[in-house]
């Protein structure tokens, strides 16, 4: 089948709310679309058919990534285990999450969840850059919580790198919330998740305006009161239900695993027990009793207890403290962390950017390993020489280590006679030139034109220079003395040829953007791709300056193809398709590196949203 009939299917399914996932028989009720298509189409019967024989299987084996399971005695006697099927080495139970345990039935051993949370590493990371630029001591475990920068800059929704505060959904919140305490931060870690999200909208009006709180009881306030009367965190359904529904501690802790579990039929059970304590025990009528089960019902989601949220808006709270302080390194700190991702480094270099924060490519007498805080005024952020692909490490250290032992290098031919590694060859000394790594140290005008066209001569040089004995030179000079080196003027490099090999080798454009060269087209444009994202409107029509960054095609079931798209601006990127006819007609200008205008309709699916290109045609 198409894969246009499949998507057809797919994108009338509703998605699961309240933590509970959606069958095929549940979005047919919900969807009249897709149980007239189911009655009326062969072709989608048949699909539908076969994916209800197949619903609720046991697609691939999972593996929880943190779990960990601890028995008394070897793990063998208790529960069948394999090796981890992506090769880690690590042993793993072939019993699920539930059968292992000890509830409903299970084998009943004890399951501990260890988190690591990379944001603790760049703030350690963070903490140690303020110190060696500024020669200022962080104690970040005792920041002062009252930070005004923090929480203006937060207001401002300028959450971009922060832990738990960054998302466009969470970012939108925020601006409206406008937090003012440490409180409001952890409540929105705890509250920003499916279910309780529904409460979110109360919260923020309530803050503004203490007049609305209310408590559905008056014995409610004790525990109600820095949450403006709302159920935020686990802790508050958990009292609810010993203060007015006579639960001991054991049957709240067990009402707590139920939520947790999401099991609807142990939810169920649960929901009885409740009502029936708060009518006999709390003297709650069945209407006020019903009414706070429709506050708690949203918990069996993803409740967060107490103290997981104030561990985690600790975090939030250090995180953009550190970014609205200390922005330079922390931004560095960030990209160090994510430079094994081009996406992500893609977001943090824009973000550092709209903060005025110039990132610079790398250099050789300027780079360390890592994105490294640069300038007279530590205000710049550089690429480290390991973030070059086609570039080791090996070469990175040596070059590092020669740099740290006898200082900048002060030419080109002083950087090649210098660095002895039998690692600077031809790909590496190539890939040096073309991200502009060298530039500072070439003489010539055109700089890595000229490089690039003596390639050869380079690497004689380098040879020469760093051989074991000192020998009289092809280039004229006896290597005891400084070696000059001059090269014949090469052809100027283009900024088209410049972004590409930025591209290539950094993986993102970091001294312009190939849109950059429409400027006329890019200021009518009146949205941007992260905005499309940040509040899709599925149906909605735009039209957009993009860049091509990738293309997949495939053919139909016809036989004709059609192409999958990545197309991006200089906010963000987003998936695109172009469907047969338009691709058979544009099909030479949409190749990567292409910049396009393009009109289309925006598709949300599984939550993402994506573009359907209607039109084309290339800029110039």
């Amino acid at each position: 089948h198409s894969y246009t009939t499949g998507d057809r299917i797919a994108k009338l399914i509703p998605m699961g709310s309240q933590g509970f996932p959606m069958t095929i028989d549940h979005a047919m009720e919900l969807e009249p679309d897709l149980k007239t298509l189911y009655d009326e189409d062969d072709e989608s019967r048949e699909i539908i058919d076969l994916a209800k024989r197949i619903e609720g299987c046991v697609r691939h084996v999972g593996v929880h990534a943190a779990g960990v399971v601890v028995a008394p005695t070897p793990l063998v006697e208790w529960t069948p285990i394999q090796p981890d099927p992506k090769g880690t080495g690590k042993m793993i139970t072939q019993y699920d999450m539930y059968s292992i345990t000890d509830e409903y039935g299970g084998v009943g051993l004890l399951k501990f969840d260890f988190l690591g949370i990379k944001n603790l590493a760049i703030l350690a990371d963070a903490v140690a850059r303020v110190k060696e630029t500024r020669g200022i001591v962080v104690d970040i475990e005792n920041v002062p919580i009252d930070d005004t920068k923090t929480f203006a800059m937060l207001a401002r929704g300028e959450t971009e790198g922060t832990f738990q505060l960054n998302g466009s959904g969470m970012t939108r919140w925020l601006k409206e919330l406008k937090p003012s305490t440490i409180h409001d931060i952890n409540a929105m870690v705890a509250l920003y998740r499916p279910g309780p999200m529904e409460t979110i909208p109360q919260y923020i009006e309530r803050k503004h305006n203490p007049k609305l709180i209310r408590f559905v009881d008056p014995r409610m306030k004790d525990y109600l009161d820095f949450s403006y009367g709302l159920l935020v965190y686990q802790d508050d359904v958990l009292l609810t239900a010993i203060k007015l529904a006579g639960y001991s501690w054991l049957e709240a802790d067990q009402l707590r695993k139920a939520m947790g579990k999401k099991i609807p039929k142990v939810m169920q059970a649960e929901k009885a027990k409740l009502l029936k304590g708060f009518v006999e025990y709390g003297k709650l009528s069945e209407a006020t009793a019903e009414k706070l089960w429709l506050l708690i019902e949203p918990f069996a989601a993803y409740g967060f207890n107490k103290a997981h949220a104030a561990s985690y808006g600790k975090v939030a709270y250090q995180t953009s403290y550190m970014k609205a302080n200390y922005p330079v390194e922390y931004l560095a700190a960030v990209l160090t962390a994510d430079s094994g991702d081009t996406e992500a480094i893609a977001v943090f270099v824009a973000e550092a950017k709209r903060m005025g924060i110039p990132v610079l490519p790398p250099d050789v007498n300027e780079s360390g390993t890592d994105f490294t805080v640069v300038g007279d005024t530590k205000d710049a952020i550089r690429f480290g020489l390991s973030s070059i692909k086609n570039f080791g490490d090996g070469i990175s250290e040596a070059i590092i280590a020669e740099r740290t032992a006898r200082g900048p290098f002060s030419s080109l031919s002083d950087f090649l006679s210098r660095v002895g590694s039998k690692n600077l060859n031809r790909k590496s000394l190539e890939s040096l030139i073309k991200c502009g790594a060298l530039d500072s140290l070439s003489p010539s005008q055109h700089k890595r034109g000229t490089m690039l066209e003596n390639i050869e001569t380079l690497l004689a040089f380098h040879r020469e220079a760093t051989a074991v004995a000192p020998q009289d030179s092809l280039f004229g000079a006896s290597f005891h003395s400084a070696p000059s080196l001059t090269l014949p003027e090469g052809k100027a490099t283009s900024i088209s040829d410049r972004l590409a090999w930025e591209k290539e080798l950094l993986g993102i454009y970091v001294s312009g953007h190939p849109l950059e060269a429409h400027e006329a087209t890019l200021k009518k444009a009146h949205l941007s791709i992260k905005k499309v994202k940040e509040e899709p409107q599925p149906g909605m029509l735009l039209i957009l300056p993009v860049l091509v960054s990738t293309v997949r095609t495939l053919l139909t079931k016809s036989g004709e193809k059609m192409a999958f798209l990545a197309v991006e601006d200089m906010t963000e990127s987003i998936e695109a398709v172009v469907f047969p006819r338009l691709f058979k007609e544009h099909a030479a200008v949409i190749t990567p590196g292409a910049c396009l205008l393009v009109k289309g309709k925006v598709a949300v699916r599984n939550g993402e949203p994506s573009l359907a290109i209607e039109e084309l045609k290339p800029l110039s």
